[in-house]
């Protein structure tokens, strides 16, 4: 497990170094324009969307590890080959091939970890990752700004090329890593005949609990995640005036809240169900929309404007600590043994879907249509709110709450012999 993570952590760090300035490099130091750039950053979602039907159903029958070590070596010869490109066509698939190699990886760590870890550690382990992987991307997109130089195209090629040995790293440490077989949740579904007679994302869409998961996790990404760097910001720099400068201080602070508070959020989310939680973070994020309207009224001081507006990311951070221990998990405690990586492909795609779409529709309103943006997102909030608490009625106790499972066994050891009756 702790190769693992020291795997996911690289990985994200290498992809921290870039992603932030993949538009800048590809519009304004290759010199190929707004136009190709966009193209570049469409190609590297669209392939993981095309990507990632298929992964689930490899993962599941050659195992995750196989899976992980070919899409890291995907995702390095992508990265590398971004930082070679000078033309189009080969700008293009190269970032397809990045795309494609790292939306492959997620689900394979993610199986990855549910193999490592049992009912009573499942939940630290997703938490460990979204914490360190928060701090791979934070780090490196730090330390890359720190490198890159737009009138120095090799300043770029070094970025990539660091991306790239990321990804090789990855690739060696899995390869150092014997998989145990995987370890079921108390209560979780058997593998019997009629999940393997059905096939894919038929299996997945016969399963009523993952298909509302799927729903809740679509408007979960898309109300939060695909709103970050695409309508948020929008909204930010035209209707509350914040610099654009500022838009880094708010994802710093998105990432210091998620740091400072996912291990202290941890021990509190651990011990109650999952569906009150996701519920909870909804009406968090509610209010963290809230506080963005109030940030673009007019009415405020600039200082007003800029601290609310930070705040927002602030709530939306505190939200993502405690969404990172009972998502992810849950996919996992849901899924059939035989069926674990089709599961995680499944949400990963629909992960995908939403952050594809939340920018294409959030970017335009938040730049234009201030208030209904803002509107439309409060009512996505507590939506969320209300999948949540339809969900919960549909799971298990365990699979609501696995801490249930180990207070169970606690009780069962210490469990006062009754007392014997004398004898008449």
């Amino acid at each position: 497990m702790r190769r693992i993570q020291a795997g996911s952590a690289l990985s994200a760090f290498g992809l921290g170094f870039t992603v932030p300035y993949l538009y800048v490099y590809v519009a304004q130091v290759r010199d190929l324009g707004a136009t190709t750039a966009g193209v570049v950053l469409a190609a590297f979602a669209m392939a993981a969307l095309v990507a990632l039907p298929f992964t689930g159903r490899v993962i599941d029958r050659r195992g995750p590890l196989p899976v992980l070590v070919v899409a890291s070596l995907l995702a390095s010869v992508g990265a590398l080959s971004i930082g070679l490109a000078n033309g189009v066509t080969t700008v293009v698939l190269s970032a397809a091939l990045l795309g494609a190699g790292t939306a492959v990886i997620q689900p394979a760590l993610a199986t990855m970890i549910v193999w490592c870890s049992g009912a009573s550690s499942r939940t630290r382990a997703f938490a460990m990752q979204f914490f360190l992987q928060n701090l791979g991307l934070g780090l490196g997109g730090l330390i890359g700004g720190q490198i890159v130089d737009k009138s120095r195209p090799d300043s770029f090629l070094l970025l990539f090329g660091i991306e790239s040995v990321m990804f090789l790293v990855l690739a060696g440490i899995a390869l150092t890593v014997r998989m145990p077989r995987p370890v079921s949740l108390p209560g979780a579904l058997p593998v019997d005949t009629e999940a393997k007679a059905k096939s894919g994302m038929r299996a997945v869409l016969g399963h009523k609990a993952m298909v509302q998961l799927s729903v809740l996790g679509f408007v979960l990404f898309f109300a939060c995640y695909g709103q970050f760097e695409s309508g948020l910001a929008a909204y930010g720099t035209e209707a509350a005036g914040i610099e654009p400068s500022t838009l880094g201080t708010a994802l710093a602070a998105n990432t210091a809240v998620i740091v400072i508070a996912q291990f202290v959020v941890l021990r509190f989310v651990e011990q109650r169900k999952r569906s009150r939680m996701i519920a909870a973070v909804g009406l968090i994020w509610a209010v963290a929309w809230v506080i963005a309207g109030y940030a673009g009224l007019g009415t405020n001081s600039q200082a007003m404007a800029t601290a609310a507006f930070i705040s927002t990311y602030a709530l939306f951070g505190l939200g993502e600590a405690m969404l990172s221990p009972t998502v992810a998990p849950l996919v996992a405690d849901l899924a059939p043994e035989s069926m674990v990586g089709q599961y995680n492909s499944a949400f990963a795609l629909v992960k995908q879907l939403a952050l594809a779409l939340g920018p294409a529709v959030g970017g335009p309103m938040g730049a234009a249509l201030h208030g209904p943006y803002i509107v439309t997102f409060v009512l996505f909030s507590l939506g969320i709110t209300v999948l949540a608490v339809r969900l919960g009625k549909e799971l298990t106790p365990l699979q609501n709450q696995p801490s249930l499972a180990v207070k169970s066994r606690v009780v069962a050891q210490h469990k006062p012999s009754e007392p014997v009756e004398a004898a008449a």
